[in-house]
């Protein structure tokens, strides 16, 4: 009998990782993601995969940082198959297509490379946080006569859950919002040709978090506790009306301890992305796949935890793969001809840091690229 022909098309597979922990805990973490993430190539067996990745160096950067102002602590990846023919990485300096030969790494100076695009958001993005290393690297490829950038982002965090609960939404998201509508902005532009996109890697989306509270605690009293000197509030104490004043959810600066944490998990936290908003004012720049995995972070980073949450943050979808609407048209055709589309996490059941990685599996069908085909009038092949 013969063996099952290979499915049609060019494999690709998207993967984004916050490394933070694999630096600051190697000998705990480092087998267990090696592992699983050698699980999702053997399944996927991608012909052309990126892994982004952000925390590069540890959380504990700011002793050893240099170049301040450009500093990002992000990273890429590029595999590229041995059966792969004629594939063009993009020189932004030269404005033109450069075939792929070889093996190439780019380090330090990451600015001088034209190769990629790399930026550092602002200061005054996030004025509070004086060593912030958010930004983007944007790359761009011509895979199968399709033309797309891959942009690795990551935005910034809610600073205390205390003002993250003050108002819906909250100032951090409206942060974030800036932020991404900056880099959707910038790889839009008319510097160069515009092409399909997608952006991944760390948003730091948070649930709307008053909005979650008041549902988790709807039949709970509030007791507010302040500081003796400032009177500034530093605790919310949230206790069950009845049942001996259970207390429900304690929220602090970097503390939301809620007394059920399976709430987050039962049936992947479906019933809590009504309350995952951020993305919804790029809607029509945007496009993400359904979700059908848990919130991807605080997870704890302790080796043997690999289920259980921190109680730092409310666990909320922070690893994300977004993508133009082009590129949802890219990746829904391989879907609706091959139903080989998979947007999931890696190590549900492992530690593998404080973020779960991300991943997108899809194909470049034949003949999907033709609205671009025109880029190989202008590759300069090396």
């Amino acid at each position: 009998m013969a063996g099952k022909a290979a499915a049609p098309g060019t494999a690709v597979l998207l993967v984004t990782a916050n490394v933070g922990s694999l630096f600051d805990d190697p000998e705990n973490l480092q087998k267990n993601w090696l592992r699983e993430f050698y699980q999702v190539v053997h399944t996927h067996k991608p012909h052309f995969m990126a892994l982004h990745c952000q925390e590069f160096g540890g959380k504990n950067y700011e002793a050893s940082m240099s170049h301040v102002d450009k500093f990002v602590a992000l990273g890429s990846f590029y595999f590229l198959h041995e059966s792969l023919k004629n594939i063009y990485q993009f020189d932004f300096k030269a404005k033109k297509y450069r075939k792929v030969t070889g093996k190439e790494i780019y380090s330090d100076t990451l600015e001088s490379t034209p190769m990629l695009e790399k930026e550092k958001f602002p200061q005054d993005y996030f004025p509070e946080c004086k060593w912030s290393r958010k930004g983007f690297i944007r790359t761009r490829w011509c895979i199968a006569d399709c033309a797309f950038d891959l942009v690795n982002i990551h935005l910034f965090h809610d600073a205390s859950n205390l003002v993250a609960w003050e108002t819906s939404p909250s100032v951090y998201s409206g942060i974030r919002h800036k932020a991404l509508g900056y880099v959707l902005d910038r790889i839009i532009d008319q510097r160069f040709e515009k092409v399909s996109y997608f952006v991944f890697g760390d948003f730091n989306f948070r649930l709307d978090s008053k909005s979650v509270v008041e549902t988790l605690c709807t039949k709970a009293t509030m007791q507010t506790v302040r500081a003796a000197d400032t009177n500034e509030v530093v605790k919310l104490i949230f206790r069950e009306s009845d049942n001996d004043r259970k207390v429900m959810l304690q929220l602090e600066k970097k503390l939301f301890d809620y007394f059920n944490q399976e709430v987050f998990r039962d049936n992947n936290g479906t019933a809590l992305l009504e309350f995952d908003k951020e993305l919804s004012v790029f809607k029509d720049r945007l496009y993400e796949l359904d979700i059908s995995f848990p919130p991807s972070y605080p997870y704890s980073e302790d080796a043997r935890q690999g289920e259980q949450y921190m109680n730092t943050r409310c666990p909320a979808w922070c690893d994300r793969i977004l993508m133009s609407p082009s590129a949802k048209e890219l990746v829904l055709r391989s879907e609706s001809e091959e139903k080989v589309v998979t947007y999931d996490h890696i190590g549900p059941n492992v530690c593998m840091g404080d973020h779960k990685p991300v991943f997108l599996a899809f194909r470049i069908m034949p003949g999907a690229g033709k609205p671009h085909a025109h880029v190989h009038k202008c590759c300069v092949v090396q």
